[in-house]
């Protein structure tokens, strides 16, 4: 199909370019006109980082096609600061610390900005509804909502500037202070680059093809189609890596590209690097794979049973590591228990969900450095990974960290890096490789789903004999980080409690599910759940308050931990007393209350949940007069 001549006007500019009809207004701001404030989160007009004003109208611009713009006024992110001064949102956005990792905030500012003008005296209710169709997975939004509210009163009059300026600290002391960020001026105006924003001469656009099988032996690999497409520059598999083929945190179990078999659905098998994107995708589509299929295994139970699938050749049982932990005897302590309560826990996998998705820039500098720009969480490791898979020395691989937007752990693994340097080296020219959202959810490290047996012994007045605890985490296909996170599983997994007789075991199992990774809280947050959900079942048993129980076990100064740790101070029953007086709880057995309870709907709390029945409609009724009808 024929280019299409575009005329617009863009943040007060006229622009006459020429535009792929397959482009939506997002690709032609960003890669035509280069105005990276305004991101791609989701390409489904689901996360409002791509928002623009067109004719004053605030929209998605992934949902929206280019020849849509066409003679309109369009105004994005840089337009709302084009004299270099900011704007009030922005000023306010600033001065309130609204952001974090600042990807989502252009497209909030935007949003803030629409709501401001549609209701200059929106109150804070309105303004969450009018933001509702923005994410952010940072802030927790309320730091946001003071920022539209104080540009608000200051367009309002109600706020002098005076209010957006940075107040000194005395005696130049900077704890307790509420200090501006140094970095909040570029992400409140979309001046700051990520990775996938970043844009050099000559550079190559990265696909990858990847595994649609859970478990199989790779027969063969033919991209003699692939390379023949007009475009293409290079193409790398894991034959292409020169040296050590492996990488991890702690074990080096995962290659750069699937090495002789796949181990998980979403593996990457082949990358390609092509003059544009299309070049890319439609070699990927000429690329063909012979596979062999294995058997696969996706519970870590049932991983660790004799004659399960192996994943890897070094692990028969499929053991990533076993974390065990003794403390007294619990066989005792349950003997002297009045009571044992058992029960079985389990938590899901979970995606990070960073509004920016993976991507990296990779170029081999004027000295033979191999760079690469990535958003990476751990650099200087997988700097020296870098450096044994491609056989150069230290000093011949730089890793530069570019503006994380959002991680949560979940870019602290080297999970594409490698790809892009073997292919910068390949061709000798600058690539790079910008994940979608669905390539992101799909095959990137989760948090590692786990199941947890527990078995806790009481006396009848609360005080915990004995606790046993078995936890299994689903490593999925790679190590990555589940030795750490399965340690810290087993260090917290009793809770702050000073429990005489104490076992734990922590198992990370290989499996062929996607593989799992370092998220926030690190392990502890399964064992977490199981301990304090446990308490609570145990408290309804007992006949006990649940503040109670926690407290008659709590840990104070002169306790010893479960690791042999002796406390030369605790804060545990400070802060439980504090939590119990500021959310004015209402003591008694948990299942004691009923509908109604008095602790909740006050100041600070939360109303009760209730659950108001549908109104029964008759299907012959005409809605055309109710509220909502179209």
């Amino acid at each position: 199909m024929a280019d299409l001549t575009l005329e617009a006007t863009v943040n007060g500019r006229r622009v006459v370019r020429q535009a792929k009809p397959s482009q939506r207004a997002l690709d032609f701001l960003r890669d035509d006109l280069h105005m990276t404030g305004t991101k791609e989160g989701c390409g489904a007009g689901e996360c409002g980082t791509c928002s623009i004003f067109v004719d004053g109208v605030l929209v998605k611009s992934c949902l929206l096609p280019v020849a849509k713009i066409a003679g309109r006024k369009v105004d994005t992110i840089e337009g709302l600061s084009a004299s270099g001064e900011m704007s009030a949102v922005q000023k306010a956005f600033h001065k309130s610390g609204a952001s974090q990792c600042g990807y989502c905030i252009p497209g909030m500012v935007m949003a803030a900005t629409a709501a401001l003008r549609l209701n200059p005296d929106a109150d804070r209710e309105e303004i969450k509804e009018r933001l509702g169709g923005n994410i952010c997975r940072c802030t927790g939004y309320q730091k946001i909502f003071d920022a539209v509210e104080m540009a608000r009163d200051f367009l309002n009059g109600k706020l002098s500037e005076v209010a957006f300026d940075e107040l000194d600290a005395d005696d130049g002391k900077y704890i307790g202070v509420n200090v501006r960020r140094i970095d909040a001026p570029s992400k409140v105006t979309g001046a700051l680059r990520y990775a996938g924003d970043m844009v050099l001469p000559n550079m190559l656009h990265v696909q990858v093809l990847r595994s649609p099988h859970p478990h199989a032996r790779i027969i063969s690999i033919d991209v003699t189609d692939a390379a023949a497409i007009p475009g293409v520059e290079g193409i790398v598999t894991a034959a292409d890596v020169p040296g050590q083929d492996g990488f991890g945190v702690f074990v080096s179990d995962q290659p750069v590209m699937a090495r002789d078999k796949v181990r998980y659905v979403g593996e990457p098998v082949v990358a390609v690097a092509a003059e544009d994107l299309a070049a890319a995708r439609r070699a990927i589509a000429k690329i063909r794979v012979e596979y062999e299929m294995l058997p696969a295994v996706f519970d870590p139970d049932e991983a660790m049973i004799e004659g399960a699938p192996v994943v890897h050749d070094y692990a028969p049982g499929n053991l990533v590591k076993h974390i065990p932990i003794r403390k007294g005897n619990v066989e005792e302590g349950f003997a002297r228990s009045d009571i044992i309560v058992e029960q079985t826990y389990e938590t899901q996998q979970v995606e990070h969900a960073y509004l920016e998705t993976e991507a990296g820039l990779a170029y081999v500098d004027h000295d033979g450095v191999v760079t690469v720009h990535s958003p990476s969480q751990n650099i200087t490791h997988h700097r020296h990974m870098l450096s044994r898979i491609l056989n150069l020395p230290i000093n011949k691989v730089r890793m530069i960290m570019s503006p994380v937007g959002g991680g949560f752990g979940g870019k602290e693994d080297m999970i594409y890096q490698g790809m892009l340097a073997l292919l910068t080296m390949k061709t000798r020219r600058p690539v790079r490789l910008v994940f979608t959202r669905e390539e992101s959810i799909a095959t990137t490290a989760k948090r590692h789903p786990s199941r947890t047996s527990y078995k806790m012994g009481l006396t009848r007045d609360g005080v915990i004999l004995a606790s046993q605890i078995r936890i299994v985490y689903d490593g999925g296909a790679y190590g990555m980080s589940t030795e750490g996170v399965i340690r810290k599983g087993a260090i917290l997994g009793g809770g702050p409690y000073n429990i005489p007789n104490f076992q734990i075991d922590t198992y990370g199992v290989y499996t062929n599910n996607t593989p799992s990774g370092a998220f926030r809280s690190f392990g502890s947050l399964q064992s977490q759940f199981a301990t304090e959900s446990h308490l609570d079942i145990c408290a309804e048993r007992l006949g006990m308050d649940p503040f109670e129980l926690r407290l008659k076990n709590a840990m104070r100064k002169g306790d010893q931990t479960h690791t042999k740790q002796p406390l030369n101070s605790s804060s545990m029953s400070d802060v439980l007393e504090a939590a119990r007086t500021a959310s004015r709880w209402e003591n008694g057995v948990p299942n004691m209350r009923g509908a109604t309870r008095s602790d909740l709907g006050g100041d600070g709390t939360r109303p009760s949940c209730t659950l108001v029945p549908r109104e029964v409609i008759d299907p012959a009724a005409d809605l055309s007069n109710r509220k909502g009808a179209a």
